[in-house]
């Protein structure tokens, strides 16, 4: 049986840490992470976050796995809304970093914050 996004994002929710933009600068400020926007090239084109680091979700496992080898560094996942974000921070937990957050705002919000 296939499943509306409403039906998916209900099973992902409960797994991730979901956090606000203002939260996520706030931690970032006391320990160390990484800041990742998932979207795609052209939307960062438009503005990105200045500490962060575009990894699109399409590839975001294969290359966070170049890119991160400590399975404890924090990782901050963001996207336009917070959808690609939270199913990114579900599929990375099951590669096995275990600091994984999802940030649950617009991008805008995420972009003011970080700039």
């Amino acid at each position: 049986m296939l499943k509306t996004m409403p039906e998916l994002m209900a099973g992902v929710y409960p797994n991730i840490r979901r956090i606000s933009a203002e939260q996520a600068q706030l931690e970032l400020q006391q320990k160390p992470g990484l800041l990742v926007d998932v979207r795609e090239p052209a939307e960062c084109a438009k503005g990105m976050a200045s500490d962060a680091v575009n990894i699109p979700r399409g590839i975001l496992e294969a290359k966070l796995l170049e890119l991160v080898k400590d399975a404890t560094q924090p990782i901050y996942l963001h996207c336009a809304a917070g959808v690609r974000a939270s199913l990114a921070a579900e599929s990375i937990m099951r590669l096995g970093y275990q600091h994984v957050t999802a940030i649950s705002c617009k991008s805008d919000a995420v972009i003011s914050a970080f700039s």
